[in-house]
């Protein structure tokens, strides 16, 4: 997998050997073990998905962490993309509006050595501003428009990964917090699931 994301133009070596270290098979469902490592989203039940490894990967890139940031995730699915994360930054806070998703996510990042990834139950538009400021903020479900509540969340300089467009045509944005408002720096073409919630898709 790791050579398919360095062919697909990922040239961060930190991102490149989180997403090695990472057992993606402990977080996909049995019946779809052989297919852990496809460079391909997989379902995982409740109409969501395990991301892409390439969209998690380019994602992670896109964040340009160091090591010692606080970040937000939203959508925590399988608890993956979290388990990345938590690879690449200090502290990893993750929301996931299905509970049983996030109570099985939950158990699998305790069980893989990511116990200290939080997991929240709520609406992951509104992100988790008790945890905030964040200095990255990740989405892996695909947004209207740039949720207010996400930007507001972000520290000054901070970064917003998250998908924008309809349901069926979006755009992998990345948006920077600055003194003149949110700065768009980067997109590339993507497709994820619907943001649902109070600023996502109804």
């Amino acid at each position: 997998m790791v050579h398919q994301l360095r062919r697909r133009g990922i040239r961060d070596e930190r991102v490149r050997a989180a997403m090695a270290t990472v057992p993606r098979e402990r977080f996909v469902p049995a019946d779809d073990l052989r297919r852990a490592y496809a460079d391909s989203a997989l379902p995982i039940g409740f109409d969501q998905t395990i991301s892409q490894p390439y969209m998690v990967a380019a994602t992670c890139e896109l964040l340009g962490l160091s090591g010692d940031e606080n970040v937000l995730e939203v959508g925590t699915g399988s608890g993956y993309a979290a388990a990345v994360l938590a690879e690449l930054a200090a502290s990893v806070t993750t929301i996931e509006r299905v509970p049983e998703l996030a109570a099985r996510a939950r158990e699998t990042l305790a069980a893989t050595g990511y116990g200290d990834v939080a997991v929240v139950v709520g609406d992951g538009s509104l992100g988790v501003p008790e945890k905030a400021p964040f200095h990255a903020i990740a989405v892996a479900a695909a947004a209207p428009r740039v949720p207010e509540s996400l930007y507001e969340q972000l520290a000054h300089g901070g970064r917003l990964v998250v998908p924008i467009g309809s349901r069926a045509d979006q755009r992998l944005v990345l948006v920077v917090r600055s003194p003149e408002g949110p700065a768009e720096v980067r997109s590339l073409p993507c497709r994820y699931v619907p943001l649902l919630g109070a600023e996502g898709f109804n």
